[in-house]
């Protein structure tokens, strides 16, 4: 494969757009990352959307408020990694020689489905029979608590240092910093979260558009971002025992990726990880690499993993 590039990107503050529809919060960050890239729309040779409940035609919807037409539009659903996985087939669509540039949308507006069970887990018989993310994560929460002494403190301390990096952030949909006694006296959800343990609904998009390396100077790009590497895992059907606490499919894949990349844990200087509730932050921490069995707590307390960090 041939070296890829990011030249340019884009992005919508997150928060709650309830009068809005779904390409009414994109078509804004796809604007900005094909102005950023000072890529002409006629050199765009395909775009992938990623989104998980966008519905169908999501990019054409989208494009066509800025007319983009006529090119192909591949639209992506995986979940929590649906704008990952459509971003993965960009690149490895322009890597592989098919495409020279190519531009990427992630987009979700989840305030339309009003709290409850997303759509996507409805049929699955295990949330059926009450097993919901909040209440997975909880049994995950608990069985690391179990093997490794972490503390409800230090697990609202997750949130913490979250809540007072998005204060800083312009972006970011909760810009108010919090403490450990709010977090802890917050609505209880499923113990031991309570609502601050758990990630808000609300809609949002990004956008990037990415070349073929080689091309990047033809754009004008002074700071092109290349792309080391990308990988794409599932997760293995098991029986019987499983260990709540280790998510194998990231340990799989990102031991993948460093081997793609030639790099290592200790390389990384930043890192957005999943949290979608704070034990899985503390989790990931473990399954990059980033440190061992049972010492992501660690790791957040001496201030490792906050800005200024390791």
């Amino acid at each position: 494969m041939r070296e890829v590039a990011i030249i340019g990107a884009g992005l919508i503050p997150f928060g709650k757009y309830p009068e809005k529809t779904l390409h009414d919060i994109a078509w804004p960050a796809v604007k900005q990352a094909i102005e950023d890239s000072s890529v002409p729309r006629k050199d765009i040779e395909a775009v992938w959307c990623g989104t998980a409940l966008g519905g169908m035609m999501a990019g054409q919807r989208i494009l066509k408020k800025l007319g983009i037409t006529g090119l192909p539009i591949v639209n992506v659903e995986n979940a929590c990694s649906s704008s990952s996985s459509a971003f993965r087939e960009a690149w490895t669509a322009v890597g592989a020689g098919l495409h020279d540039v190519a531009l990427v949308i992630g987009v979700e507006k989840l305030t339309k489905f009003g709290g409850g069970t997303l759509p996507l887990e409805r049929e699955d018989w295990e949330v059926a029979h009450g097993l919901v993310m909040p209440a997975l994560y909880a049994m995950r929460a608990r069985r690391y608590m179990f093997e490794y002494g972490l503390t409800e403190d230090q697990l609202a301390g997750v949130a913490v240092k979250s809540r007072r990096h998005g204060a800083l952030n312009p972006d970011a949909q909760m810009r108010k910093p919090t403490t450990v006694e709010e977090v802890r006296q917050a609505r209880p959800v499923a113990e031991p979260f309570t609502l601050f343990h758990c990630c808000p609904s609300g809609d949002g998009a990004a956008a990037v558009v990415i070349c073929a390396a080689s091309k990047a100077a033809q754009y004008g790009a002074k700071t092109p971002i290349r792309v080391m590497g990308s990988e794409l895992n599932s997760g293995r059907y098991m029986t019987g025992f499983r260990d709540m606490t280790t998510p194998e499919i990231t340990v799989r894949g990102a031991k993948q990726l460093y081997e793609e990349a030639g790099i290592g844990p200790e390389d990384v200087d930043l890192a957005e990880v999943h949290d979608a509730f704070t034990i899985a932050e503390l989790m990931y921490y473990e399954a990059l690499g980033f440190c061992g069995k049972g010492e992501a707590a660690r790791l957040l307390e001496d201030g490792e993993t906050s800005l200024g960090g390791r």
